[in-house]
């Protein structure tokens, strides 16, 4: 389940740095694009928590934490987006720190 959501993790790293770049050069980035990379992310929240809660003795738990946090940054994106179409730079350069950091510590607590 964990090589699952690494490989999840990493496909919405992938379309979040898609939708990072577009941003930067002041377009707009695919609406498949930006759905996928919430979803694929979601799902691969979820069965992070699923692992913790069958593995309560050992598990990610300070990348739990900061994905947690990463999505939470998320929605305040998409909804800023969605809302006003405005795009914060900044605020997606710390979502996605967060979200690296996060996926370097669920790669060091699997292959670690």
């Amino acid at each position: 389940m964990l090589y699952l959501t690494i490989g999840l993790f990493a496909l919405s790293a992938v379309l979040g740095l898609t939708m990072l770049l577009r941003w930067i050069s002041k377009n707009d980035a695919p609406k498949a694009v930006i759905y996928s990379h919430g979803g694929v992310a979601a799902i691969a929240l979820v069965l992070l928590a699923i692992y913790a809660v069958q593995n309560p003795a050992s598990y990610p738990k300070l990348s739990i934490i900061l994905f947690t946090i990463a999505a939470l940054g998320g929605f305040y994106l998409f909804f800023t987006n969605l809302k006003s179409g405005a795009k914060p730079i900044g605020v997606a350069l710390i979502h996605g720190s967060l979200a690296v950091a996060a996926f370097l510590m669920l790669l060091l607590f699997v292959f670690g």
